[in-house]
């Protein structure tokens, strides 16, 4: 009986140690997702990570509502965390509740997004950013995906991954990405002529519709009081 006890507890032990091993970012401390993850039997620890939100041995997850991920979209934030998620050779994009939200519309929606633009910004992330796409139906979907993930992943990853700092160029071409209606080839446009973002706002209104036609429209928010 004695020995019987003693093995018993071995094996306790082995199962314990063998449950999936998931790291998630302590953002996602209160999601139902991490509540499913732990109903279903995985070791869940939650740390602050400065990139992804998850991470399951080798593979970095960003994951993303369908609205999250249009203003994300939107405010150009996906950007900045797609490049970060480079760091790491396997990563992957979860888009969840297309179950329950619409991703895009016949037309263009509340979000002010055209489906065009939608669809050409998710090839942008398979080509451009080589992040695959998963859509899962909602949370329990979401929690399932990546419990099979960290049963399937064997190489251990690194949690050290730091966030991209932006060179000079960048930091410019965010600054003025900032205004609405000027986008990446605008800005580029915009500082390639004009050098410096003082000279581009002390430029007269109609040398920079000139430039860009009506989105110039926006720089007289700078004469404005608040």
């Amino acid at each position: 009986m004695p020995f019987f006890n003693i093995f018993s507890k071995h094996k306790e032990s082995k199962r314990i140690e063998n449950k999936p091993r998931i790291i998630a970012d302590n953002r996602e401390k209160n999601s139902l997702v991490l509540a499913e993850l732990t109903s279903l039997g995985a070791e869940v620890e939650i740390k602050h990570l400065l990139v992804a939100d998850f991470l399951i041995r080798g593979t970095a997850v960003e994951r993303k509502t369908v609205s999250d991920f249009l203003s994300s979209m939107l405010n150009k934030r996906l950007i900045r965390q797609l490049e970060e998620l480079q760091q790491y050779p396997n990563k992957l994009l979860i888009i969840e509740g297309i179950d329950e939200h619409e991703i895009y519309n016949s037309k263009e929606d509340v979000s002010g997004i055209h489906p065009n633009a939608i669809r050409g910004f998710l090839l942008s992330i398979l080509l451009k950013y080589k992040t695959p796409i998963l859509f899962t139906k909602n949370y329990e979907d979401t929690a399932k995906f990546l419990l099979l993930l960290a049963k399937k992943q064997e190489i251990e990853t690194c949690i050290n991954a730091k966030k991209k700092a932006r060179n000079k160029k960048e930091q410019m071409q965010y600054i003025l990405e900032g205004f609405p209606g000027i986008g990446p080839k605008t800005a580029k446009k915009l500082l390639k002529k004009y050098k410096t973002i003082k000279a581009i706002i002390n430029q007269q209104a109609e040398e920079l519709k000139k430039d860009i036609g009506k989105k110039s429209e926006i720089f007289k928010l700078l004469e404005q009081e608040y």
